[in-house]
């Protein structure tokens, strides 16, 4: 009982903190904002039983990504213009698939399509030991992970590349 409380408080603060990175004004806020939101996802994770998960939470996207965010956005800093313009582009998109993924959702609710049991989950995912979860990634789910660090790969790559033409940009004008 008392675990359904904290799941319920941790995630209502989760959803909260969440809507306030969408709609924070500066940058900064909503990084801060995101933090308190994996903190509490972090939060979650502990009162599953998986405490290794959680340290993996806090230990790389809080501590490591958020920080590298951080320190991103206060090197590059973006002026207040590029940004409402940008974001008015990104609203035209964002708008239809918000609405999409509502309606979805709410079908999957009303039909009763919400069926969790532990029947269909490999190992892994009800492993208690870090040691498990290894040899799952490294093992059966190796080609995916690989697949993963190539997207991520290519995704710093082309951050890399969009601030080195920002750059050459800036020095022309």
């Amino acid at each position: 009982m008392m675990e359904q409380v904290f799941f319920y408080i941790f995630s209502i603060i989760a959803v909260i903190s969440a809507i306030s990175v969408i709609s924070a004004r500066s940058a900064v806020r909503s990084a801060f904002y995101l933090i308190i939101t994996l903190m509490q996802v972090a939060a979650i994770f502990i009162l599953l039983r998986s405490p290794f998960l959680a340290a993996v939470q806090v230990f790389i996207y809080v501590g490591a990504v958020m920080v590298l965010f951080l320190f991103a956005v206060m090197v590059l800093d973006i002026g207040r213009e590029k940004l409402v313009a940008y974001m008015h582009h990104q609203s035209v998109i964002a708008v239809p698939a918000v609405i999409v993924f509502f309606i979805m959702g709410a079908y999957m609710i009303i039909r009763g399509g919400w069926n969790v049991s532990n029947a269909g989950f490999p190992e892994a995912a009800l492993a208690k030991s870090s040691e498990v979860i290894g040899k799952e990634m490294f093992g059966r789910y190796l080609f995916p992970f690989e697949v993963v660090s190539l997207v991520l790969l290519i995704a710093l790559i082309g951050a890399v590349a969009l601030v080195l033409r920002g750059r050459e940009k800036d020095k022309q004008c």
